[in-house]
């Protein structure tokens, strides 16, 4: 079941590239996608939350919300 993250800092390709990187280094992680208009990352797999919002931390994004 995919879950979706709010990212309000994405605005660019770079932020898209740099998001799916990281996030897609996770073992767990089938798929990631970043939607640049919708300012989402979606990612299927069974990976934790903590993982998820860790490696898009790490790439210099913050997860808002829930």
């Amino acid at each position: 079941m995919p879950r979706t993250y709010s990212v309000p800092e994405i605005s660019c390709g770079h932020c898209k590239a740099s998001i799916e990187g990281e996030v897609g280094k996770l073992s767990d992680v089938d798929t990631v996608v970043v939607d640049i208009d919708a300012r989402t990352v979606t990612v299927e797999g069974q990976a934790s939350d903590e993982a998820i919002k860790a490696a898009i931390d790490e790439a210099g994004y913050e997860v808002v919300g829930a």
